[in-house]
């Protein structure tokens, strides 16, 4: 038996693809199905089952696609109502894929009716637990994404569900699909060899008595990125089976008139060319595998916005990026060459900030964790998706936003300079504020 796992950075995600040699299953494939088909090609493999562990909650599936253009089988708890043909699988059914044994466990928590998948070789060797967003590396999938009333219900489910799973064999390897940046994870990941009996050792839901590990986790959970209570209903219905839509180009005056309509127009370009020039009312996101996670928390969903580039890389790769949450068609614009890019802001770093000596209002959008752990003193916390919501509360005075790389702040210091602020965006890593010495705070 064979793992190939497939890094989706801009999903915080992996996707397995497990052969035997000649026959494969494929574990929680993204929308984006060409590097699977590629990594079973050049594994000389035949894809003849594709499973999910759940309904996603944070991208499109491409399972149903995956299936339909292999002829294989897609495996989905039977107790899932979807709106397509799939093998409606139960806890203790064993699925063969070529001379592999593929029993499901059911491990609910995540979501209502999780599976998770052992995979066995008939040849002997240790088993593989592919386990969605059950048990993770060193932590679990949260439990409070498919309706936060049932947090709390989810987390018992969830550490019953890691505790059955932790009867296999110490030496079967985890792969999981959450916990490498997801949202959809519980906690941080913890490095390990990757094994069961290496999650005995670390994994909170094997150490804590249900009813702490039950506080401990709900306690944990952050905000939610917008676009997730939209990704269950689209892979209920097949979404993923269609094509995305291309971008749509738009002309200058049709930029024009979209800003002046209150539209969405978002520049991919990097943030520090974003601050030297930019169209007066647009938006920076930088492109980076962050960029689709906060379009999507950010523009209402549905909602006309345009693309402003001058890397046809970039806006090809934004594109798929979005297509993957299910986000399709946006207008785009080419920005090369530069054409009125008049609006500008000031960038420092943390030495201009120390240095800085007249009155300013500090904005830090980080998430509310990262400002209990240690924050400047006086600093407004404004976490970055809710600037635009309530930007206009912040303090008279020019506002320097921080984050903790810089990302975030290039973000909310363009919703505010589109609002009418002074800004000047702190674009510089968290870490060099005790390499500076500056004074910092802990939430009490």
């Amino acid at each position: 038996m064979q793992v190939r796992t497939t890094e989706i950075p801009e999903l915080g995600n992996r996707t397995h693809l497990v052969h035997d040699g000649r026959h494969a299953l494929v574990v929680d494939p993204p929308r984006d199905i060409a590097p699977i088909e590629a990594a079973a090609e050049e594994a000389g493999v035949e894809i003849t089952a594709v499973a999910d562990t759940h309904v996603h909650n944070d991208y499109v599936s491409g399972a149903l696609a995956l299936a339909r253009r292999h002829g294989a089988d897609y495996l989905l708890s039977a107790d899932e109502p979807v709106q397509f043909e799939r093998l409606g699988v139960r806890d203790g059914d064993v699925v063969p894929v070529g001379r592999l044994e593929v029993t499901v466990v059911a491990t609910p928590g995540h979501t209502r009716h999780h599976q998770s998948f052992v995979v066995r070789d008939a040849a002997d060797g240790p088993a593989a637990l592919f386990s969605g967003g059950s048990l993770l590396h060193g932590t679990v999938g949260r439990t409070d994404l498919v309706d936060p009333r049932l947090s709390h219900e989810l987390a018992r489910a969830q550490w019953s569900s890691v505790r059955t799973l932790a009867r296999l064999e110490p030496g079967t390897h985890l792969h999981p699909t959450h916990g490498f940046g997801s949202f959809c994870a519980g906690g941080a990941a913890t490095e390990t060899d990757g094994t069961l009996g290496a999650e005995l050792l670390v994994n909170p839901a094997l150490l804590l008595d249900r009813d702490r590990f039950v506080e401990e986790l709900v306690a944990g959970f952050g905000p939610v990125p917008a676009h997730y209570d939209h990704m269950a209903p689209l892979n209920r219905a097949g979404a993923g089976r269609a094509l995305p839509r291309p971008g749509r180009p738009v002309t200058r005056d049709e930029v024009t008139d979209a800003i002046l309509a209150g539209q969405w127009v978002i520049d991919l370009r990097q943030r520090a060319a974003f601050a030297r020039g930019h169209l007066p009312g647009s938006v920076s996101v930088e492109y980076s595998h962050q960029f689709a996670t906060y379009v999507g928390w950010l523009v209402p969903w549905e909602e006309d916005f345009v693309l402003l580039y001058d890397s046809p890389a970039d806006v090809g790769s934004a594109l798929h990026d979005l297509a993957a949450i299910g986000i399709d068609g946006p207008g785009i614009h080419d920005l090369d060459p530069p054409s009125d890019l008049t609006a500008t802001f000031r960038r420092t770093d943390w030495t201009g900030f120390r240095e800085h000596t007249g009155p300013q209002v500090v904005v830090d959008v980080r998430e509310r964790d990262e400002y209990d752990a240690g924050h400047l003193p006086g600093a407004v916390h404004l976490p970055v998706h809710e600037v635009d919501r309530h930007g206009d509360d912040l303090p008279p005075g020019e506002l320097w936003v921080h984050c903790r790389s810089g990302y975030r702040a290039g973000i909310a210091a363009s919703l505010l300079h589109r609002s009418g602020r002074s800004v000047v965006h702190v674009d510089d890593s968290w870490d060099r504020v005790d390499e500076l010495a500056i004074a910092t705070t802990v939430a009490a």
